[in-house]
């Protein structure tokens, strides 16, 4: 099932699997997806209704909007447990979203006479895609959503597949009034990406789309991308766990269980220090899956993507985390804070044995749509930098152009553009 592997003894191709993991092969889906994102391009919601009608025979236009009654009514059939739940999972997701605000306009002077700064705007129209269907992820809706709002984004609309009806699980639609969403249709895959990406007769143009999804989302956004902007593409659930001597092994097995639970690709590994706390962590594997819940999606993830490793140091278990370049991190090690500097690649990182990945998932404020597959190398977290822009300003003057002039004369002439080094000179004629 699974054993004790020491990184310094991994053969090339070992460690070329721990490291690739699962990601979703797209090719096969493309073409398909650039056919359905051609339909909705020119025939807009003509498109969508045909798709839909799987769900409902009879279905208009009107059939794609959730609309406020509908919204107010699945309050009713929520448990107020679960509203509140998402409330207060809210309240610090917005918290911990708002201290990301940054100053909307700073300069400086780069030289006599000459003023550069920056200013900060959000964007003026955002779609969020959130699974659904059979399933619910009220979660997703939050994390997904909120950040936007709290940047300030003129509207963000959110889509999600409907099931039987037409209908939209009661508690995506609180957790979606919850977050703020302006509007919410019910249209799935490719096509709510195409939809939002091209805009129809009933969904808006947006400027960015956000949010997982299947293979089939994922190739979507990606087609659609340069249109529209969009997040990093999202694959399988993974967590890596750096623990010394003083994990408690009946408590992290469980964090590695809850990775694998995700889907069959999802991926989780332990790195350690300690060849104890590997030997005992094996062994609690051993006895726990049997009676596992979700035992079928976690027998075929811990065979695909699951590792115990041991380390010689704490600066090989770091290293090895850094290459990896996990989603989710969890340093469980004696001072995590002397840790924590040494870290250069994660998506969200959780410290101390008191801090499991579910806390991020659902309520701690962090965002939990996040880069996986080593996209944390070079991708950040859902955040409200995703939905702001930056532009640029400078002031000069006369005398600050003066002083610039040769400059800016020699650049461009030595690029052959005559007509840009004239409008400088013609300033001082």
């Amino acid at each position: 099932m699974i054993d004790v592997e020491r990184i310094n003894k991994l053969s090339p191709q070992r460690r070329n699997q721990i490291m690739d993991r699962s990601m979703p092969d797209l090719t096969d889906v493309f073409p398909r997806v650039r056919s359905i994102l051609d339909n909705i391009k020119q025939n807009g919601d003509k498109e969508n209704l045909r798709e839909h009608r799987q769900y409902k025979s009879k279905i208009t236009a009107a059939d794609l909007k959730a609309k406020k009654s509908e919204i107010k009514g699945a309050y009713e059939q929520v448990h107020p447990d679960v509203v509140r739940a998402l409330r207060k999972a809210a309240q610090n997701i917005r918290t911990f979203h708002q201290a990301q605000i940054e100053r909307e306009m700073w300069s400086t002077e780069v030289d006599s006479g000459i003023i550069a700064g920056r200013i900060t705007r959000p964007l003026d129209i955002v779609g969020a895609y959130v699974p659904g269907g059979r399933a619910s992820y009220p979660s997703s809706v939050l994390m997904n959503l909120i950040p936007a709002k709290v940047a300030g984004v003129g509207k963000v609309v959110m889509a999600t597949p409907p099931a039987k009806n037409m209908k939209v699980p009661a508690v995506t639609l609180v957790a979606a009034d919850i977050a703020g969403a302006d509007e919410i249709y019910k249209i799935g895959g490719p096509w709510a990406v195409g939809s939002m990406a091209y805009g129809t007769q009933t969904v808006p143009k947006v400027d960015k789309i956000v949010g997982p999804g299947s293979k089939w989302v994922t190739a979507a956004k990606m087609l659609v991308f340069g249109t529209v902007d969009i997040d990093s593409p999202a694959g399988p659930s993974e967590g890596l766990i750096l623990a010394d001597e003083t994990a408690n092994v009946d408590w992290i097995v469980w964090d590695f269980f809850s990775q694998l639970e995700h889907d069959p690709d999802a991926a989780s590994i332990l790195v350690t220090t300690s060849q104890t706390l590997a030997e005992n962590m094996v062994a609690k594997i051993k006895e726990i899956f049997p009676n596992v819940p979700r035992k079928e999606i976690v027998k075929e993830s811990l065979k695909a993507n699951a590792a115990v490793l041991v380390a010689k140091n704490l600066d090989e278990a770091i290293q090895f985390s850094n290459d990896y370049a996990p989603e989710h991190l969890q340093i469980i090690t004696e001072d995590p804070w002397a840790v924590l500097p040494k870290i250069q690649h994660a998506g969200s990182i959780f410290m101390g044995p008191y801090a499991p990945i579910p806390c991020g998932d659902y309520a701690s404020g962090t965002n939990h749509v996040l880069p996986t597959g080593r996209a944390a190398r070079m991708f950040s977290g859902l955040s409200v930098d995703d939905f702001i822009k930056k532009s640029t300003f400078q002031y000069l003057t006369k005398d600050g152009l003066k002083k610039l002039s040769k400059t800016v004369i020699t650049l461009a002439e030595s690029e052959g553009l005559p007509i840009h080094a004239e409008t400088i000179r013609s300033r001082f004629k």
